[in-house]
Formats: C-alpha cells, sequence, structure tokens
C-alpha cells in the first residue's frame, strides 16, 4: 500500500535528537519518513550526495523543515543549474537570500526544490532562532550595527545572515508561507498532527463540495440542451438562430443579473452601462472574497450600498467571466438583447436557481463575527 512520503529537511549535527524522535512519529501516523542520515535516499555512486538529496525531494508528498543554530555545509555548484531562481525569486517578496546563490546550504537548496515542485512545506524554528531573527530585522539595514552582534543562537557569526534571510524568504512567499517558533519536539508534534488532520478534513470537504456543484453543473447541462433542441427546433430563420445562440450563451450572466432585485429589470438588461455602473443600479457597490473557514473555499459576497451584503454561489473566477460576458453582450443589437432576455427572464428554472442571497446584517459585524468565531474555535483547539 502506498504510503505518505514526508521528506524531513534540517542539519543533522544540530538536531540530531529532533530528527531522530521525528521520525517513529511520522511513523506511527501511518507516513514514510525521508531523512537523509537513515538511508532512505538512494545516493546515486556515479553522482554528488547533494545532488541525491535534491532529486528525492520531488518524489516525496510534503516536506517538514527544522532550522536550528546551523547552516550545514554549501551546496556545490554543479546543482544549482537545476534550479529556476528567476521563478523562486517572483513567488516571495523578500528574496535577497537568492541573490547569493553560491551561498546557499544543502537544506535551503532542499526546501527550494520543494517549493519549485509546489510541494507543501511545513516549517519550525528554534524560538530562540526566531528571536534573533526579530533582533536582526531590526537592524540590518545599520551595517555597523549589524556586523558587530553576535547573535547567542547561531553557532557561527558569519552564517547568521542566511539564516535569517532563508526565514525571510519563507515567510515573505505568497502562499506556503506559514513559520512556527518551537522550543520542545511535543509542539512540532502537536502543530503536524492538527495541520494534516485539518488539511485531510479540507480535502474531503473541497471533493463534497465539487460533487454537489458537479451534480447540479450537470442538471444545468441539461436543461440547457433541452432548452436549446426545442428553440433550435422552432426556429426557421437564420436571425433568430443567433437569438437562440445568445440566449444560451448568456443565461449564466442574466440568471446572475436577474436574481438581484431590481423594478427595472429590463430597461437595465438592455442599458449600455459598464459593469461597475450596472451594478451601483443594482445597489452593489463592491464585491469582497473572504476565507470565513480554512476547510472551505473562499466565500464571494457583494455589499449593498447600505452595507448589507448579498452571499454569493459563485467564486471570483466565474465572477470575472460573466463580467466578460456583459462586455460582449452590450454589443448586441436592442432586439437581439431583448430577445435573448425574455426567453431567459420566462425559463422558470432560472428563477428557481438564485445564485446570490441576501443578508439583513451589515458586512463588517458579520466579518468580526466570523473572526471572533475562528479566534474561538482556535482557543478552543489550544485547550
Amino acid at each position: 500500500m502506498a504510503k505518505l512520503r514526508v521528506f524531513v529537511s534540517s542539519t543533522c549535527y544540530d538536531l540530531g535528537v529532533v530528527r531522530s524522535e521525528l521520525r517513529p512519529f511520522i511513523k506511527s501516523l501511518g507516513h514514510e519518513p525521508v531523512m537523509s542520515d537513515y538511508a532512505d535516499i538512494l545516493y546515486d555512486p556515479r553522482s554528488h550526495t547533494h545532488d541525491s538529496c535534491i532529486k528525492e525531494v520531488p518524489n516525496c508528498d510534503m516536506v517538514v523543515l527544522i532550522i536550528g543554530s546551523r547552516f550545514g555545509g554549501t551546496g556545490i555548484p554543479s546543482i544549482l543549474e537545476n534550479f529556476d531562481f528567476e521563478h523562486l525569486k517572483s513567488t516571495s517578496s523578500k528574496a535577497e537570500l537568492l541573490e547569493s546563490k553560491d551561498k546557499l546550504s544543502i537544506t535551503q537548496l532542499e526546501i527550494l526544490k520543494a517549493a519549485e515542485h509546489s510541494i507543501p512545506i511545513y516549517a519550525f524554528v528554534d524560538e530562540k532562532v526566531f528571536h534573533d531573527h526579530h533582533v536582526y530585522e531590526k537592524n540590518k539595514g545599520k551595517p555597523e550595527v549589524i556586523d558587530a552582534i553576535e547573535f547567542p543562537s547561531i553557532q557561527k557569526k558569519e552564517t547568521a545572515k542566511y539564516i535569517f534571510e532563508f526565514i525571510n524568504y519563507l515567510t515573505h512567499r505568497t502562499h506556503n508561507n506559514s513559520i512556527l517558533p518551537f522550543s520542545r519536539l511535543d509542539e512540532i508534534k502537536d502543530n503536524l498532527v492538527g495541520q494534516w488532520s485539518q488539511l485531510f478534513q479540507r480535502l474531503l470537504s473541497e471533493h463534497r463540495n465539487r460533487e454537489v456543484e458537479s451534480r447540479r453543473y450537470r442538471d444545468f447541462s441539461e436543461r440547457l440542451e433541452d432548452l436549446k433542441s426545442v428553440v433550435m427546433a422552432s426556429i426557421a430563420t437564420p436571425d433568430l438562430r443567433d437569438t437562440a445562440r445568445g440566449a444560451i450563451r448568456y443565461r449564466h450572466l442574466l440568471t446572475f443579473l436577474s436574481s438581484l432585485p431590481a423594478s427595472n429589470i429590463k430597461e437595465l438588461l438592455t442599458s449600455d452601462l459598464s459593469w461597475t455602473a450596472l451594478l451601483k443600479e443594482f445597489g452593489i457597490t463592491g464585491i469582497r472574497q473572504v476565507e470565513s473557514d480554512e476547510r472551505m473555499r473562499p466565500e464571494l459576497f457583494l455589499i449593498k450600498t447600505d452595507g448589507t451584503f448579498y452571499k454569493c454561489r459563485y467564486h471570483f473566477g466565474i465572477m470575472e467571466e460573466i463580467q466578460t460576458d456583459w462586455g460582449s453582450f452590450i454589443q448586441i443589437d436592442q432586439e437581439s438583447r431583448k430577445a435573448i432576455i425574455d426567453v431567459t427572464l420566462e425559463d422558470r428554472d432560472s428563477r428557481r436557481y438564485r445564485p446570490v442571497a441576501h443578508v439583513n446584517k451589515q458586512f463588517e459585524e458579520y466579518l468580526e463575527e466570523i473572526y471572533l468565531q475562528q479566534k474561538l474555535e482556535l482557543d478552543e483547539g489550544k485547550l
């Protein structure tokens, strides 16, 4: 049976005890640890051991990184050719570390290879190093100060900059940028158990949501095909065929707009307003995407003029498609647009499926409730 392969990346000499304890812990969860000091990596006699470590990373499912007081060995120059450093720089707003590629350690290169392949990284840093990192950040703009500081947590003074800039790179990535301090091994274990459990829970939830959306899409597609067949069978002239095609193409757009309350809906749908101006006519002043629960996908909200809001079933990508559709819809001549609108508004199924639901509550108040609930759940999880 295939097992989840967990690559453990760290220096070995200062973190040997941590590594030796992590190995049975990972096994106890039913996963396969991959560690350089336990012969889990194929060391091809035709290449350097550094090359073997780097090549093993893409074969793993996730990486656990432990940052301690040591920098470790510098990677051999030949393996640098196997990295897309320009891409790696673009994924972090603090990529100063990558300006000195020849100074990167083998541990750092392992993590960069994981980042390059979008492999999840769970990063932990010794709390003493974490504290000294804050001191470094406060003073690194003052060369005369930073060069004189001896950081107690770092074994060799000349490596401090590269360890701290590595932390900067990780914490300022555009995603997967969490890095947590630890003082005891149990803190790492507890965090990994919690994170992996929540990740599995989220994947199950997303799978359920995809199944629901897939069924809804199939039903919607079937209704569209039925409508298309009926309309096409009853239309004799080319002009009317174009109208029918338009009804099918813009059904998503018109279903969304017709779900928003407006006494002059047909007048608005036949207008030449810009997308922003059109939404204002419906009383909508903004669109916000909020991740209300880390196990669920982000929710989309349409903010009204009075501060209340609509919950929207669509995600942001669909809203962008609808906006694009509006831009092409207003290019159609008025008579055709009216015909398309009439067909869509008379369809009972489109009226039953409403992609938005109004919530008579101030949006900022609602957000505060979400954050308080998240904090409560987080606090309860720590007890």
